[in-house]
């Protein structure tokens, strides 16, 4: 008796059918495993609208104080200036407002919760019918609404995602988000800033332009690559807008200065 080895090595006689080995030539595909990020807790977007609004903010705050002519130094007080009091009312800012929608959304779940103890059952044909309009078969909604109501954690977790859209689990941090904001808006501020604390001047005015521009293209790439989206687009929507406000309030600098002098 010869083995499938061997046998596989032999070429196949005339009429003779060749089997294929299921498992070795037609390995089952396996499909490939996706991941989402956690975009919930509040810090991604206030890094990502801080960076930005830091950027935007300092930049034209520096130029239209450069376009006044009123020397270097008063151009670094303006820019530290910003940077700093931009930094801490951005992470105020963030820090209230985070905490004022988690505490909104808490008491809806409060609500919730006790409506869950005062009638279940008027809650489980509340998430049948749920499921029924979702077009699920009434037996296979009614099964599913009671499993999820035997579990009072699972069941306050099922109402509040499919009455109010939220997961407990995920409120937001007030903390989080603030530090974020606080962080990227300083980055964002201290770029254009940065040529002022070694140079004055025209040169840096023309390095706080170049460094703006580039930084507002990195910020549109990376937020492209974060959502997934076209990065030419975003680099250019996240430069022009850079690009209008600082050039609105140097111009604006300019003419208060010359009409000041």
């Amino acid at each position: 008796m010869r083995s499938r080895r061997e046998e596989r090595g032999r070429p196949a006689e005339a009429g003779s059918v060749t089997t294929l080995d299921p498992v070795e030539d037609h390995a089952p595909s396996t499909p490939h495993p996706h991941h989402h990020r956690d975009i919930r807790g509040g810090g991604a977007r206030a890094a990502i609208f801080g960076v930005s609004d830091g950027l935007v903010t300092n930049l034209s705050l520096v130029l239209g104080i450069a376009g006044a002519s009123p020397g270097g130094g008063f151009v670094r007080l303006a820019g530290v200036a910003g940077l700093v009091a931009g930094s801490f009312s951005m992470a105020a800012g963030e820090y209230i407002s985070m905490s004022a929608q988690r505490e909104l959304l808490e008491r809806e779940l409060d609500v919730e919760r006790k409506a869950l103890q005062k009638s279940p059952e008027g809650e489980t044909n509340e998430l049948r019918g749920m499921y029924v309009k979702r077009g699920i078969d009434p037996s296979v909604a009614r099964d599913m609404a009671d499993q999820v109501m035997a579990d009072p954690d699972l069941a306050l977790e099922t109402h509040a995602r499919e009455e109010l859209g939220i997961d407990p689990q995920q409120l937001g941090s007030p903390v989080q988000a603030a530090l974020a904001s606080f962080l990227s808006f300083a980055l964002g501020a201290f770029i254009p800033l940065a040529p002022w604390l070694v140079a004055s001047g025209t040169a840096a005015v023309v390095a706080s332009v170049l460094l703006g521009a580039l930084a507002s293209i990195a910020v549109g790439v990376i937020l492209a690559a974060y959502t997934e989206r076209s990065y030419v687009r975003s680099a250019v929507r996240q430069l022009v807008i850079t690009i209008v406000a600082a050039g609105a309030t140097y111009g604006i600098g300019r003419l208060v200065g010359t009409g000041v002098a």
